[in-house]
Parts: structure tokens; sequence; C-alpha cells
């Protein structure tokens, strides 16, 4: 709303606003002091409505190290969400299709996470209650049915999107830039993979549901997802202003697709929000985001990945959610297969290494710093076609 109404104040007179790397720079700042001044009375409000968090494992030394944390508050991703809407109605061109589709990933997988959120407060707090139904949130498979289908719709839509702009805009440009809606980019290889609809909502259904329960798995630990996210939103960020501009795009060798830049946009918000969340949600953490927030992080980031083409790239940048994914898949395997030993002391990854003697700060940090250097090889990568 503010980027039109200053496209109506200031018509030829002042252009920054019409930057997307400066609209989203602007989109971090709102989002972090929106949460830095907002969060301590949420969290005032989530302890007045007895929102807090239990963790429970299936491990008695790993309910020990963790019991410190019973009652502090969670579904603070309420925030996170509210501060990443804000921005992008403000500051992103609403007209912008992607933009609309970003909105409806948000909102859908907030409603998601908040549900399974909200049935398992409510189990919790009917506990001791004879006769009482318990239920420890929304069964997998349920889950799996709506990132499923939220993933099929915007694989649906992004596509049929893109192949609208091909057909305008293919006359007009040289063969090299020609937009790449159905291109699936390869890093180190200057040409992709080009995929059919059907091909390609199969991939955005797979990314979108493998980066949000992804990130879900890896919030276990006091900003650790929130900090790897934030990273993933940095490099994404980058990405997208290369791929949403015709001229970088045909320097660097990527997959040009139109319209795309207004993302930077939510990935600024997303950056910044992570990073107010931050304050409040470093050891000791004084809120959790819950599945309110770490279902659509994730689901937000793929989306981005998606759009921009830059699927397979997201394994690289996201590769401390690849590694506590996989680590939950190797563990149910193994343990499957072996009857019943386990290859971790306790999957995901970060609580594997926590049972062996490193402390929670040091987990989350060294898995930062992991993070940091696959952002830095992705962003290395971008030259190396």
């Amino acid at each position: 709303m503010l980027f039109h109404l200053l496209r109506e104040l200031l018509p030829g007179r002042h252009y920054a606003y019409e930057n997307p790397l400066f609209r989203g720079a602007c989109a971090a700042l709102l989002c972090f002091l929106l949460i830095l001044v907002l969060m301590p009375r949420v969290v005032r409000q989530l302890i007045r409505w007895k929102l807090g968090d239990r963790p429970e494992f299936d491990h008695a030394s790993l309910n020990e190290l963790t019991r410190d944390k019973s009652n502090v508050p969670t579904m603070g991703g309420v925030m996170i969400l509210a501060s990443i809407a804000v921005a992008v109605l403000l500051l992103a061109d609403l007209t912008n299709f992607y933009v609309h589709m970003a909105l409806v990933c948000l909102v859908w997988l907030g409603a998601l996470g908040a549900v399974d959120d909200g049935l398992k407060l409510m189990a919790r707090r009917r506990q001791g209650h004879p006769g009482a139904a318990s239920r420890d949130g929304l069964k997998m498979y349920q889950k799996l049915l709506f990132q499923i289908g939220l993933g099929v719709i915007l694989g649906y839509y992004v596509y049929r999107h893109g192949r609208s702009n091909f057909l305008v805009l293919s006359p007009l440009i040289s063969s090299v830039e020609v937009p790449a809606y159905n291109h699936l980019s390869v890093p180190f290889y200057k040409v992709g993979l080009e995929l059919g609809s059907l091909a390609f909502m199969i991939v955005t259904v797979l990314v979108m549901t493998g980066t949000s329960n992804a990130v879900n798995l890896t919030d276990g630990m006091d900003g650790l997802a929130t900090g790897c996210v934030a990273m993933c939103a940095l490099v994404f960020a980058i990405l997208t202003n290369i791929v949403g501009t015709q001229e970088l795009a045909a320097k660097l060798l990527f997959p040009y697709v139109p319209k795309t830049g207004e993302l930077v946009i939510l990935c600024g918000a997303i950056l910044g929000a992570c990073l107010g969340f931050l304050w409040y949600n470093c050891h000791p953490a004084r809120v959790f985001m819950g599945d309110t927030g770490s279902l659509p992080l994730g689901g937000l980031i793929g989306y981005v990945a998606v759009v921009t083409r830059q699927e397979l790239m997201l394994f690289i940048v996201g590769g401390v959610f690849v590694m506590e994914a996989l680590s939950v898949i190797l563990q149910i395997g193994f343990f499957k297969w072996s009857g019943g030993r386990r290859l971790f002391r306790c999957a995901p990854l970060h609580h594997h290494f926590h049972l062996g003697g490193w402390s929670e700060p040091q987990t989350v940090v060294r898995f930062w710093l992991l993070s940091a250097m696959f952002a830095a090889l992705a962003l290395a990568i971008i030259k190396l076609r």
C-alpha cells in the first residue's frame, strides 16, 4: 500500500522506492523493529492464556536436559507471520501475482501450524481429567494432506502464470533471455532441465512439503531454526534479485523469471522477522515459535525457491535443514531394518550432539556456523556456471 501511495505522490521525482532491494531492506528493518517492540506484550499475553510448551521426547536423558523449557510460551510464530504480512502489504507491489501466492502460502501454513499447536495445548490441559480424550496435535498424514494440497495449488497457478508471461515476452527478447518459467535450474550449469506441467507440480509439492517439515524438525533448540532460516532468507533475497532482473540473469546465466523481483521484499521481511524473534528466542528462550511459525517459514522459503527455479540450490542453502531431515529418515529406516537399534542417540541431528555432551548454546552456534558456510557456498556457486 505504501509502495502504491509513493508511486502516486512522487511520479518521476524519486525512484528509490521502485528498487526491490531498497524495499527489501526496509521490510527487514520494519519486521525487526515491530517484533522487538511488540513481542514483550505478546509474550505476556501468551503467559496469561497459559500457552506454555512442555517438550516431551522418547528419551529420558533428553527430557531431563530440556525440563527447564517447561511452560515457556509457544505460538510466538503468530508475531513473525503478522510482521511479515504487514511488511509485504505495505512495501510490495500488491498487483504482483507472486506476492498474492506468497500471502496464500503464509496464511495457509500459518493456520495449519496454529491448529496443530492448539490441539497439542488443549490435549495437555485435559491430561489428568478422567475419561478426557487426548490428542498430540495433528496426525502426520493430516499435515501432509494440507501441505500437498497447497503445493498442488501453487504449482498449478505458478506454472500457468509463468507460461502466460512466456507467451507474451518471448517474441520481445533474445533466446538467451527467454523466461525460463519451467526450467529446473541446475547449479554449475547454465542450461536447466525443462519440466512439463505435471513434473512442475510434483517438484513444487516435494519442495514445499519437504522444506516446511524440515524447518519444523529443526525447531528444537533455542534460536536454532530461527537463525538458519534468516541465513536462507538472506541468500534467497540475492538470488531472487538476480532471477527477477533481466540484465543480471543474462550476465550470470540464471533463468530469467519476470516479475519475481518483488519477492525480495518477502525475503527481507523473513530475515528481519527472524532476527527480531531471535532477540527473544535465543538461549534461554523467552518464547517459542511453535508450528505456527516453523511450518510457514519453511513453506515460504520453499515457495521462493520454486518461483525462482532454484529448487536444487535450496539443498545447498538449506544444508542444515537437509541434514536434520535426513537424520530423521535414516533413524527411522535403520530402527526398522535393525530390529530396534538406533543410528543416532536421538533424532533430529541436533539432539544427537546435545546428548553427546555439547551444551545447547554450543550446538546452536555450531549449526549456525554450518548454515553460514552453506550460504557462502551457494553464493560462490552463483559465479561458477
